[in-house]
């Protein structure tokens, strides 16, 4: 097994399973004694907390402040946490990156290509993206089924946005998968393919 460590990003709308499919990947790997760190974004960090705080004031962020408090959260998450594990050659999982904040505040009229720059700036790429593809009315009943309610982005029609963006990701790194299958079958297609991102 090669010895510098990777980044694998789960991403997708509310409701697509990302956190199941990271938290599979991460036991996984573990299972096969591979060294794995789990993160995911917003952070539980200062900036992460606050942008939870504020999500839950509707109204109280313009799409600019709401981009400026993600890029502060995802700064320190690459500099607390990304940067470290890579160094030490483990293999990172991160629910959610950089092609949510795209994603999500791209469908509020920023522009795409900015956001991107910005992050690049900083932010590792990873080495693998998956991007988990639910319909945003299927993906509102799921999160409506665990009988919690998301606070951050649940209107349908912006979720309609937000997937369209999504979809619109491709490249050799991006994979997108069906998240209406069986939550064992994605996340063997998952694993398959991230150990073959390992493989030396």
């Amino acid at each position: 097994m090669r010895r510098t460590g990777a980044l694998i990003v789960i991403e997708g709308i509310d409701g697509a399973g990302k956190s199941t499919q990271a938290k599979s990947l991460l036991r996984r790997l573990r299972d096969k004694g591979i060294s794995a760190v789990y993160f995911r974004e917003p952070s539980r960090g200062r900036w992460g907390r606050e942008l939870k705080r504020k999500a839950k004031q509707l109204g109280s962020l313009s799409p600019e402040q709401e981009l400026e408090l993600f890029l502060k959260d995802r700064r320190e998450n690459v500099e607390k946490n990304l940067k470290p594990a890579l160094r030490a050659g483990r293999v990172v999982v991160l629910d959610r990156y950089y092609f949510s904040t795209i994603a999500y505040q791209g469908a509020k009229g920023l522009d795409r290509e900015r956001i991107r720059r910005l992050n690049e700036r900083f932010a590792p790429k990873p080495d693998l993206v998956f991007i988990l593809d639910i319909k945003a009315g299927d993906g509102l009943a799921r999160i409506a089924d665990r009988g919690t309610k998301d606070v951050l982005f649940e209107r349908a029609a912006y979720l309609v946005k937000v997937r369209r963006i999504f979809r619109s990701f491709k490249g050799g790194r991006f994979v997108h998968l069906d998240a209406r299958l069986d939550k064992k079958t994605i996340a063997r297609e998952i694993f398959d393919k991230t150990m073959r991102v390992l493989s030396p």
